[in-house]
Formats: C-alpha cells, structure tokens, sequence
C-alpha cells in the first residue's frame, strides 16, 4: 500500500536519502550508492541496508506497505531513485509530447505534502492529484510538468506505477527557463471528461535563479529582484506557475519575448484551475544558527506554525503548517516560509525582518494615508484584514498573493511609491469578487482615482492610458474570428486589470460617482452569483438602463471603437453672437461606446455625451457662445483602437 508517513524506524547510518527530515536521535544522513533502476523507477535489486540507531521522522518511498505511522521499517534508499528515475526521452519524435497532450489537463484538486530542508535549498514533495482530460481526444499518455530543478521520481495512478521517461523543455513558466516534463503511459485511456487520480514523487533544489531573464538581456542583478523564488535558511518563497513550478502542471512551452504568450499562459492556467480545490502540508527543518519559521502563507493564506522539534546538539528543529482543503480560485498555488517581526495597525499586519522593522512604520504611515479614499469608495468596513510581508531584499519586486501584499521594505522609502502600492492592496482588503475583472480592476480603478486626488484629472488618465497600447494590440481586428476576451471570463492582466480600469472609468461617467460607489459598497461576492449581478445592482442605484455597455464591454468583447470626427459645420444662430455648430461623428470599430465631446469658443466650452453606435455615424449640434474654435472627441477615458483623443481646429473668423 502507498504511503508518505511520520514513522519510528532502525535509522540506517549511510543510506537515509537527503531529503528525510531527522528526528532528534537520528545520525546524520549521508549519500547512498546509485542503484539500477527499471523503467517504472522501482530499484532492481534492493539490498538490505546495514543496521543502526535513530529514529527517521518521515519515509518518502510510495511503496512502504505498512499503513501504521509508528511501524518499524528501514528506510528507503532515494538518491538512486532521484538520479535514475527515468530514462532521457528518445528523439523519436513518436515518443515525445504532442501539443495536445499538452494542454489536455485540467487539475481538479492537488494535496501537496512538502518537505524542505532550506539549508540545503532542498525540497521533496509528494502530491496526489486529481486531473481531468479537457481535451478531445482520449489520452495514451499524460504529461506533467515541475521546474527544471526538480527530477521526477515516481508516477502512480490507481495504486499502479506507470512507466515514464523524462526530460528538459525550454518553457520560461519556470525562473530557470526550462521545465522537467514527465511522460507517463497509461494502462487505459483516459476519456475526454475523465477523471483520474494520481500520486506522484519528485524533488531537487531551488536555489535563486535569474536564467530566463538574463538570457534575454537583463543583468543579473537586475534579474534577481524580479526572479527571487528560493529555498533558503531565512526565506523560502515559491511563488508558482510563471515564477517556480514546485507543483505539477500541465501547460504548453512559453517565451518570454514571445510576444504575450507566457502571459496569456499563466491566465489561462488560472482560469483552467480556479475550480480546483488544495490542501497543502509542509514540514521543514531548521537549524540552530537560525531563527525557527514563524511566518507561513500557503496559497495566499497566512497559517499557523507549530513546532515538532527544537534543534538539539547537531539534529535540526522541525516546523510544521498546513492548509486545510480550499478553493484555489483564480489563482497559483504558493508557499512562502520565515521568520519575521509582526507590527499592526487598524486592520493591517506588517511582518518584517529584524533589520527592517524601523522603516515598517512606514507602510503602516501610508496605508492610514490612503485609508480615506478607499472607504469613500468601498465603505468602512473591510472584507478582511490585510497581511504585508517584507521580501528578503528591499529592492525585490512586489506581489500579490491572496490577501497577502509582499515588497521590499526600504530604509529610505519613497512616501508616494508606498501610497500608490497601499491603496492597490487596501482596496483587496475592502473589496473582493470571484470576478477577476472586478476584483483586479476595482484596486486598479481605485489606484487611478488616487492619481487624480494627488495630481489632478490629466495625470490619472495619462495612467489610465499607459495600458491601451497593450489593450489595443490585444484586441481582435475583426471581433469574433480571433483573440480577444470578455471580460467575465478574462485571464490575461492587460484585460482583467487594464480594460477593466477603463469600464470602471466609463461607468463613473455614465452612471455617476454616488451611483457607482454605492454599488461597490453593496456589493457581496456571497450573493454574486452570474455576471448580470453586477450590472442590476448598478442600475438599481444609477436609474439608468446600462444593459447596452455591459454587452458591448462586459459580457461579449467587441473590440475597441474608433472614432473620428468627420465634419464641423459652424453657423450663426438667430440670437447674436452665438453659433450652432453641426458635428459628424463616426465609429469604424465594432464596440458601441459613449464619449464626451467638448466644442471650445472665444468666449466659453461645452461638453456633453454622444453615444456613437459600433459601424455608425451621428451628427449632434451644440450652440454656444462665441466662434467655435475647436471641437475634442474624447478625453482619454474611452479606449479606442489608436489614440483616444480628437482634436479639429477651426480657423477663427471675424464674428
């Protein structure tokens, strides 16, 4: 019977793998001898290991046999399993992985038994998974993916082990830029909307490792802020698809510099896996020069740490967390471990390292700064409280995971650049969707409205605009025959967070500030259950019919529109020294959209709103007071396919 067990057993001095984790009496463990394997990675010719004492806290070996944790056995020998786990892939390419297989895979639920050893950056996992074939086809093989610093060990379906080779593909999914990719036969095919469990055995070292983006130009140093994932003594963080693959996936190779296929890669694998479901289990040793873990945020929630053994004489301490089974949402799964100083303040958990608690004030400093905006907009009341963890380097990039903000925690820290980074993660805590358009745009939206609280209405539409150049590529020509998302099934950032941003922008100028914020402080994710639920509950408070938007930006992608103005007709009107002015305007997009239009005098301006119809044209008049001077189409707020601004100047005439 398989098992991956806590058990007491005769400590064999000389053959304990590196990735057991010792109790207080075990020897120190040292490297065994390869030993043959077969093809299904069970070793040819197990050998009795010699006698001795200690006591092993856990065995890695899926073959145990015995059910009860406190069975005396000899541990396993793992290192020839490790180095010989598989034969290297053939380059007949009959026996390597098609493209089908994969993007095949649906992972439905993982349970991820870890064990690290950060002093040697080591960890060795064993998950039991469940995927689903999503594919067309029925599938001979599975493919299965970790990062190329970790080796496959053992593959097992049903109590069986199934034969696999193993080798590396360039894939940018992984910090090292390569994965390790699994190819299991199957005794049986596994239909299309089959299901089948799987029980599987790797690991290796993941040490910090900029490869990917040094490769394509980026100094090391520079690299290294962005690419921080590791195992080590005082940090171990593993971030997930797109940084580290320390669990399995299933995805096809991804470049960067391939345009946006890696990023539209780790959407779709979020998108794919937000119905699965994870429970995580972690133990790890740690020495007596360190400081034992304390801090353990797994899947985006921060866990309790217990202590199962203190350092003693030269055996390490051992801590351990876990993560009941939750729902993965749209998400990664992640796991982050160390050691660091708590401080609080009003909702907000700052866990900072020792050398960085004095400038922790000042996260906290920002976060009260931005507080006002953020509950104007979103209520008083938080959703949930929100968990800041320093990162190991306060030059190291941010990230989001769950409800937990990480960043670099600087001595000097710039007041503005903490300000703008705390009202994005604020507004998590206040606001939270199963949406991704809402619950990414929303902080997106916020931290625009916070530029205009600062720097004024220009500089927050100058940041709205940075991402319509990424959107508008994004965007399909011809909506319908290629690309694009809807929104409320959209897994790229430049749409959930950028194109987002916008609407939210658009549904300010349509249906009011009162109007719109009522809806966001109302709004209950509990309660949201089909994505016309958002769009009532905004017309309940506006009074206006905004079906025709949320059709043309929301639930369907329709492109952007472009606009232009094809003619201006001034007139002098019958009451003196005004003019009407007929204006043509036109929309060779496909998206319909309602856009502001601003007729400027001598004397005065005027704006309203046209609503120009997606193929369409319309003519509007406005009168106004002294000779028209100049007539802008739109203000910034509206993405269009090219610039999203207007101007027609008129040449001044004597009145």
């Amino acid at each position: 019977m398989s098992s991956w067990k806590f058990v007491t057993a005769a400590a064999i001095c000389g053959c304990l793998g590196p990735w057991n984790i010792l109790g207080q009496d075990a020897q120190p463990s040292q490297n065994p001898s390869p030993q043959p394997t077969t093809q299904n990675n069970k070793p040819a010719d197990s050998q009795s290991p010699p006698q001795g004492t200690g006591k092993v806290l856990f065995s890695r070996s899926l073959d145990d046999g015995a059910d009860d944790a406190t069975t005396d056995q000899a541990a396993t020998p793992t290192t020839a399993k490790r180095d010989a786990a598989a034969t290297q892939t053939p380059a007949n390419p009959a026996l390597q992985a098609t493209v089908e297989e994969r993007n095949s895979l649906t992972f439905v639920a993982y349970n991820l038994d870890v064990r690290l050893i950060p002093k040697q950056e080591s960890l060795a996992v064993r998950a039991q998974v469940t995927v689903r074939n999503d594919g067309e086809k029925p599938l001979k093989r599975i493919v299965l993916q970790v990062s190329s610093a970790l080796r496959w060990e053992q593959i097992k379906a049903n109590g069986l082990n199934l034969p696999f080779t193993q080798e590396q593909v360039d894939s940018d999914a992984d910090h090292t830029g390569a994965v390790s990719e699994a190819l299991a036969a199957l005794p049986r095919e596994l239909a299309p909307k089959g299901e089948l469990k799987l029980d599987v055995l790797y690991s290796g070292k993941i040490a910090l490792n900029a490869d990917r983006l040094q490769r394509i130009g980026a100094p090391k140093s520079v690299a290294e802020k962005s690419d921080w994932d590791q195992i080590s003594p005082d940090f171990t963080g593993l971030r997930g698809f797109g940084n580290v693959l320390w669990y399995p996936v299933n995805a096809a190779p991804a470049m960067l510099g391939d345009g946006a296929k890696l990023f539209t890669e780790i959407g779709r694998q979020k998108l794919r896996q937000q119905q699965a479901h994870v429970a995580i289990s972690v133990t790890a040793e740690y020495s007596a020069d360190t400081l034992a873990p304390n801090l353990a945020v797994l899947d985006g929630h921060v866990v309790p740490i217990q202590q199962t053994a203190t350092p003693e004489n030269s055996y390490p301490g051992v801590v351990t967390a876990s993560l009941p089974e939750t729902p993965l949402g749209f998400s990664v799964p992640s796991l982050f471990l160390t050691w660091r100083q708590s401080g609080d303040g009003e909702g907000i958990h700052v866990f900072a390292s020792t050398d960085d608690v004095i400038n922790a004030q000042a996260v906290l400093t920002a976060a009260n700064v931005v507080r006002p905006l953020v509950e104007q907009w979103l209520g008083t009341k938080p959703k949930s409280d929100l968990t800041i963890v320093g990162l190991p380097d306060p030059d190291d990039a941010s990230a989001e995971e769950g409800g937990v903000f990480f960043t670099g925690i600087k001595g000097t820290p710039d007041p503005k650049a903490l300000e703008d980074a705390m009202v994005h993660s604020l507004a998590h805590s206040y606001f939270q969707s199963h949406w991704e358009w809402l619950n990414e745009g929303v902080p997106q939206f916020l931290g625009t409205l916070w530029i205009e609280q600062v720097q004024g209405r220009q500089a927050a539409l100058e940041a709205l605009g940075s991402s319509r150049g990424a959107l508008a590529l994004a965007e399909p020509g011809t909506p319908g025959q290629a690309g694009g998302q809807e929104l409320s099934q959209a897994a790229d950032t430049v749409y959930y967070r950028g194109k987002s941003a916008y609407v939210l922008w658009m549904l300010r100028d349509l249906a009011g500030d009162p109007a719109l914020a009522s809806t966001l402080q109302a709004y209950s994710s509990a309660v949201d259950a089909s994505p016309e639920y958002f769009e009532k509950l905004l017309q309940k408070n506006s009074g206006i019919d905004l079906h025709w938007f949320f059709d043309a930006w929301v639930y369907h992608d329709r492109g952007l529109p472009d606009l232009s103005i094809t003619g201006v007709f001034p007139t002098k009107a019958s009451v003196e020294g005004q003019w009407l002015v007929a204006l043509d305007i036109a929309n060779d997009g496909y998206a319909e959209a309602e856009v502001p239009i601003t007729l400027r005098s001598l004397k005065t301006s005027i704006t309203q709103r046209l609503r120009v119809p997606a193929k369409g044209k319309v003519s509007h008049r406005i009168l106004i007071e002294g000779f028209p001077t100049e007539v802008q189409l739109n203000d910034g707020t509206v993405p269009e396919v090219a610039e999203s601004i207007h101007i027609r100047k008129l040449k001044v005439a004597t009145e």
